[in-house]
């Protein structure tokens, strides 16, 4: 049941929303914040001062089911009226990557600790500037006894270029100040120790997830924050980042279920057949220029709906990233075979990766290549997988920059990406109190093998790039070890190429994949 006050159209103007009191509420609500976080003052306009304008930006927020739960009016700088040394001098904020997100719920399965998430209110409107900016007073919200002052402000406005900059750096500051360390490899990653438990933090802009092994630290990191900002949801965990994340006594389950169905029904395949696999096997696409030219835009919509979707879906990566390569140019050959993704993901919506409780916590990895499997320009295709002990936290599928002469060198190349994947999860887990030598790093090319522990170049390896040979020094300092795997066995093998329906499923079981219904106990009883 919505609140009274929630109106599913959102207004064009500001105009149009004067007319409406839940907009107006929710602008209002939108200024208050403004005025507990002390963000700006009305002065004078000082002379010759550059004042930037404001614009209301109106929004439905949405639950995880597409339902409209409330009215958001967001009050944003004309950040494009900005001028660099001006009004600001940097910009740049870290965000967490995917990877280090699935990391953090492996890592939560490994200790089996429930993890909670909290999205901080008005953000960016607790960020401290070190520039002096000046703003416009907001349309409709004009103060008549000084209708020709305008804002200096304190903190930061969304819409501003260095928001996000000064919010996480406020952000950063306070965690410090609260004895908690960062991350060395990733610095929106904090953790704080206390004896043999591990409290530890990451952060993607304003939304915050977080869990210890130890549930007093995480009771009192809620109220830390709680001093210090304006929190609008607490809870365990459930959707992150477009994420389904489903936690239970038995482990963790993620996957895109909602997302894929409004796909479906956004792209008309909801009434489509079904098959078994997201390319068949053979598939071998070239840019057909004899063939009929397909709407641009709709098969670049297409493409880009379902690269957000390999954040948790594997299965599909090879087959996205192939299909990508024809975008500038697309063919109908091209949209029969995304079509035929959507047709698999029908038949597969709620499939997802399962995190088993109280698992290892070990890296291993595979990697392959595909000799000339481009139809472009015959470059090779490179995949791999990096696990930590059955949790698949990290994958790649992707085009290599050089042509390959032989398996071999293709198998190297891959292997050599592979490791660099594999070097930065291993620093990454230092953070967490872990560290790793010897990972296994299995590969189907023997040959590749040789190369890789073979000290001197010889004439057949002197044309290949030196920034492939670094694989050579993680493999005589113990950080990798190489190890030769059967190609049926070979995981890696679903990011490179099409394949057989039953070596797909098979392949699918080893990367820890499986059907939402098929979950044990699916969810913690709160």
């Amino acid at each position: 049941m919505f609140n009274s006050f929630v109106s599913k159209v959102e207004p064009k103007t500001v105009n149009v929303a004067l007319d409406h009191s839940d907009w107006v509420q929710a602008m209002q609500d939108e200024l208050h914040e403004f005025e507990r976080n002390r963000v700006w003052r009305l002065i004078p306009t000082p002379k010759d001062a550059s004042v930037v304008g404001l614009k209301w930006v109106f929004r439905n927020k949405l639950d995880k089911e597409g339902n409209v739960i409330r009215n958001k009016a967001r009050l944003v700088v004309k950040g494009y009226c900005q001028e660099e040394g001006i009004d600001y001098e940097e910009t740049f904020a870290p965000v967490a990557r995917l990877e280090l997100v699935r990391i953090f719920l492996a890592y939560a399965a490994h200790k089996n600790f429930e993890v909670f998430q909290m999205d901080v209110k008005c953000a960016f409107l607790n960020g401290e500037l070190e520039e002096t900016v000046y703003v416009e007073q907001p349309h409709g919200f004009v103060n008549e006894k000084f209708p020709d002052h305008c804002y200096v402000l304190d903190k930061a406005v969304y819409g501003l270029k260095q928001a996000p900059r000064a919010w996480y750096e406020t952000l950063t500051r306070f965690l410090k100040m609260s004895k908690f360390k960062q991350g060395s490899v990733d610095p929106t990653f904090f953790r704080k120790k206390e004896g043999e438990h591990l409290m530890i933090v990451q952060i993607y802009v304003d939304d915050i997830i977080f869990g210890s092994t130890n549930p007093s630290l995480t009771t009192e990191f809620r109220k830390l924050t709680e001093t210090k900002f304006e929190m609008s949801a607490m809870g365990p965990i459930n959707f992150f980042l477009g994420l389904n994340i489903r936690q239970g006594p038995e482990g963790i389950f993620i996957n895109q279920e909602a997302y894929t169905k409004n796909l479906l029904a956004k792209f008309g395949m909801t009434g489509d057949s079904k098959v078994k696999v997201p390319m068949a096997f053979g598939t071998k696409l070239t840019p057909s220029l004899e063939k009929p030219a397909v709407d641009i835009t709709l098969y670049r919509q297409m493409i880009g709906s379902l690269m957000y979707l390999t954040a948790s879906r594997p299965d599909i990566m090879f087959s996205v990233c192939y299909c990508a390569r024809f975008q500038a140019n697309p063919r109908e050959p091209h949209m029969v075979a995304v079509k035929n993704i959507f047709r698999y993901l029908k038949r597969t919506s709620s499939l997802g990766l399962w995190y088993p409780a109280r698992s290892g916590f070990f890296i291993q990895a595979f990697s392959d290549a595909d000799l000339g499997g481009c139809g472009l320009d015959r470059k090779s295709t490179t995949g791999g997988c990096q696990f930590l002990d059955g949790k698949l936290v990290s994958w790649q599928s992707k085009k290599q920059t050089c042509v390959s002469l032989s398996t071999a060198e293709a198998e190297y190349i891959a292997a050599t990406s592979c490791t660099s994947q594999v070097i930065w999860i291993q620093s990454q887990l230092r953070d967490y109190g872990l560290s790793m030598k010897k990972i296994p790093l299995y590969c189907d090319s023997e040959s590749a093998i040789r190369i890789c522990h073979n000290p001197v170049q010889h004439s057949k390896t002197k044309h290949i790039a030196l920034r492939y040979h670094f694989i050579k020094d993680h493999v005589e300092d113990g950080n990798v070890e190489v190890h030769f795997v059967r190609s049926s066995d070979q995981l890696a093998d679903i990011f490179t190429k099409a394949l057989p329906e039953a070596c797909f499923n098979k392949i699918l079981q080893g990367l820890g994949m499986m059907e939402a219904e098929s979950v044990p106990n699916p969810q913690i009883s709160l």
